[in-house]
Parts: structure tokens; sequence; C-alpha cells
């Protein structure tokens, strides 16, 4: 219930940044937990707070507010549609961590959330480089977002193709 009222003074990008890093955060200091807890029987307390705040930061931001973004990126027209792919993608993949962990886990041993780290570093600098803050901004205004970043990443291209012409 706190997320609602939450989702709406902060923001969507920042709440999802924050819940991601807290995440990675957390995964890390699984991690070492579990990396040490055989040197100092303390460890398994940081590894219980880590599990615990990894569950509080993925309720905070990368568990509710893909579905708020995902409804926001969209006009009316294609919005069924990429909500449907949104959650057929976010349970599929819930279903391979699932089926998967307990292999990946028996295999990787301690450092098992050593991956989660680093796939929680890409999505954040997906997150941080690629999505829009939605909060307050009509779906025109969101899609006027995306338009600047794609003339200015071809003007960009184009600057650097003259360059290259003109150095040959």
């Amino acid at each position: 219930f706190l997320q609602v009222f939450l989702v709406e003074k902060t923001g969507r990008r920042s709440l999802f940044l924050a819940g991601l890093m807290g995440m990675l955060i957390s995964a890390v200091a699984m991690t070492v937990g579990l990396v040490l807890l055989s040197d100092f029987a303390w460890m398994s307390y940081v590894s219980m707070v880590a599990i615990f705040l990894f569950v509080i930061f993925f309720e905070v931001g990368p568990g509710p507010i893909p579905w708020f973004i995902v409804a926001e990126l969209f006009s009316q027209g294609p919005r069924p549609a990429a909500i449907a792919v949104a959650g057929f993608c976010n349970w599929t993949c819930n279903f391979i961590v699932g089926m998967c962990f307990q292999y990946i886990a028996d295999l990787c041993g301690p450092y098992v959330f050593a991956i989660f780290a680093a796939l929680l570093l890409v999505f954040f600098l997906f997150a941080y480089f690629k999505v829009p803050e939605t909060k307050g901004k009509s779906f025109e205004e969101i899609a006027a977002v995306f338009r600047r970043k794609k003339l200015l990443a071809k003007a960009m291209t184009e600057l650097e193709d003259l360059r290259g012409s003109e150095e040959a």
C-alpha cells in the first residue's frame, strides 16, 4: 500500500533505480555473507538481513514499477499488446529463475548471488540511460523524449560519418 503513495510522490524512474541499486547492494551483501559464513558465524545474520532488504527493494522498485511504466510508454492502441508481452516476459523470467536457481546454486556455490548482482548492474545502467521519467507526463511528451534521443543519436552518427570522410 505504501508503494501507491510513494510512486506518485517520488516518480517511477527514481523508485525503479533506487530499487535496482538496493537489490544490487543486497545481492553483493548476500554473496559476501555466504562466502564468509564458514569464517564468521555472525555472517548468517548479514545474509538474512540482505535477503530481507533484497525483497523490500524489489517491492519498492522492480516489482511494481514496470507495470506502471509499460502502461505509460505506449499509446492506447498498442498498450494491451505491450502489457501482454511485458507480463509474459516477467512471468517467463520468474519461471526460469524458479526452476533453475537450485542448479545454478549447486554450480556456483556461495557466489550464486554474484550473477544476480551482475545482472542488476546491467539493468540499472540500462534504466539509467534509456528509461525516461513518466510521472506527470502525457504519452506525447514521453514519445517526444524518445524522438529527441533518436534524432540526437542519428546526428551523432552522421557527424562521425562526416569526420571519417574528411580523414580519408
